[in-house]
């Protein structure tokens, strides 16, 4: 099972755990996670994002200086900005963060409901598939020098036939030599691990 497929089927299970939705930073460095999805209200997300709130997010706060997890009503810090009372307009009633990994690529994982608050059985699950998520996407620091050829060469705006033939293989070798890449960056499409690439100094 790669990597990938591992890491949809943990997301399935923390989507099944969360009710009101779940938000994912996998290895956060300076300030951008390697891996980022979130499931909560299309909404709430919209507004979160338009309005810089990661930037003074209360559970991301403690996340940075914490590891553990908590809920978020034991979460004692300011809130200037009241994004708890916001949160909970959009259904985000009750929730958990769980944070792992060293500060220089820590994992933050906040989860909601809507209804009440999250068990302790409940909490030592979605932790435990959090841990799972930070180990498993771990970066890598090396490719081969095909992959770094091949990336390089969508990188700089060839497309797959230019680049297959500046490096003097078939159009199937390079497509081949991509997927390799973005499997072992943990990366979705091309554009991402072009981008992972450059942030660990590959490219």
């Amino acid at each position: 099972m790669s990597d990938t497929t591992e890491l949809t089927r943990l997301f399935a299970q923390l989507r099944a755990a969360s009710p009101a939705g779940y938000s994912v930073g996998l290895h956060i460095r300076f300030a951008s996670p390697l891996v980022a999805e979130a499931t909560y209200d299309p909404k709430w997300l919209e507004h979160y994002t338009a309005n810089a709130y990661a930037l003074r997010d209360p559970m991301i706060a403690w996340g940075l200086s914490c590891e553990g997890q908590t809920r978020w009503s034991e979460i004692e810090l300011p809130d200037p900005f009241n994004l708890w009372r916001q949160a909970a307009e959009f259904g985000l009633n009750y929730g958990i963060a769980v944070s792992c990994g060293p500060v220089q690529s820590r994992t933050i994982i906040g989860c909601a409901r809507a209804d009440r608050e999250f068990t302790d059985q409940e909490i030592t699950k979605i932790a435990t598939i959090s841990r799972t998520l930070h180990e498993i996407s771990e970066p890598q620091t090396d490719l081969t020098q095909a992959q770094i050829q091949a990336l390089r060469c969508i990188a700089g705006g060839d497309r797959h036939a230019a680049a297959a033939a500046k490096l003097g293989i078939s159009e199937s070798a390079l497509k081949a030599r991509l997927v390799s890449a973005r499997e072992r960056l943990m990366a979705r499409t091309t554009s991402e691990a072009i981008q992972k690439a450059k942030e660990i100094k590959l490219l």
